[in-house]
């Protein structure tokens, strides 16, 4: 089947900072792909530059960026404008700044349907009230007429979602989508957007901290670093086999039932991510990494664990390992 989305070696530059390095991935129908990272890694970079919103300043390069074949790096703008929020949708990380605080709820919301499709302001006020009610929000009829400032922050999250599920688009960028959420209405919102990929054949790019929801969603992972993927394979093969030392310790970082002790402290990465600039040679890791030597500050190689899991480590290729 083919991809929907199509990323090679895309590249986002703010001045002489680096923020995206080289990324390649691919988001086929009904695929959740999840970026996974630390904070300052790339990833949300990464998805807007998709939907090319990314601030003024930035550079955009690739070698390929494409959305069903379309090509969006030649896209002009009214091109990108027809896509966005309507085949391709994004819910962006922080929804108090994406709501224009001078509007109702309802009258954003039905915008964005009749932007896109011929259809009266009485069916689109119906389909607002509906994805409201889907994604947990009730009484969705008064909250339609509601300003974004007279909800908390966990029902403009859900309004978020509803808003990008409007047009019922193919692909859907989810930018932390369920980080101000508590863990029932989490669970509701991940059983409908499974519910959309079913009906929809819907691809989901998932940006998220949470390894939990990358374990019982994600059909694929790619894990960011310093602007780049240092590790790539299916999610089973990702929690069983993990290779690169980055991703080994962001799992020792997650509490276990049953392995991690109570009171027993649990793992940390010490540092920080690093700021890189152009000219950047050898692996961004190697100040943090308990393995590294002199060679790290050497071009990394690639290697292969198997057909769909990919690295870039100068460790030999190998079973995972584990600091002294």
């Amino acid at each position: 089947m083919s991809a929907l989305l199509e990323i090679e070696r895309l590249q986002v530059d703010f001045g002489r900072t680096s923020a995206v390095r080289g990324v390649s991935l691919t988001v086929a129908p009904g695929e959740t792909h999840c970026l996974v990272g630390e904070s300052g890694c790339g990833k949300s970079v990464t998805s807007l530059a998709v939907m090319n919103l990314l601030a003024r300043g930035a550079r955009r390069r690739a070698d390929r960026l494409a959305f069903q074949g379309q090509d969006l790096l030649g896209l002009p703008e009214r091109g990108m404008a027809r896509l966005r929020g309507n085949a391709m949708a994004m819910i962006f990380q922080e929804p108090m700044t994406s709501l224009n605080p001078a509007y109702t709820i309802g009258s954003q919301m039905t915008e964005v349907l009749r932007r896109h499709k011929a259809v009266s302001q009485r069916a689109a006020t119906e389909r607002a009230a509906d994805l409201l009610a889907r994604v947990g929000i009730t009484a969705p009829g008064m909250r339609l007429g509601q300003f974004p400032h007279q909800l908390s922050g966990g029902l403009r999250q859900r309004v978020m979602i509803a808003m990008a599920l409007m047009c019922e688009p193919r692909l859907l960028i989810a930018d932390e989508p369920t980080t101000a959420l508590d863990v029932t209405v989490q669970a509701q919102i991940l059983r409908l957007l499974a519910g959309l990929q079913r009906d929809l054949g819907l691809g989901l790019l998932l940006i998220t901290h949470d390894l939990g929801i990358v374990a019982r969603v994600a059909t694929r992972v790619s894990v960011m670093y310093a602007g780049e993927v240092v590790e790539s394979a299916t999610t089973a093969d990702l929690f069983a086999n993990p290779r690169h030392p980055y991703t080994q310790g962001l799992l020792r970082c997650v509490p276990v039932p049953g392995k991690v002790r109570r009171d027993e402290p649990l793992g940390a990465i010490r540092g920080t991510v690093p700021r890189i600039g152009p000219g950047f040679e050898g692996c961004a890791f190697r100040d943090r990494c308990d393995f590294a030597d002199a060679s790290c500050a050497r071009a990394v190689p690639r290697h292969a664990a198997g057909a769909t899991h990919e690295y870039l480590c100068r460790l030999a290729p190998g079973p995972a390992k584990t600091a002294a």
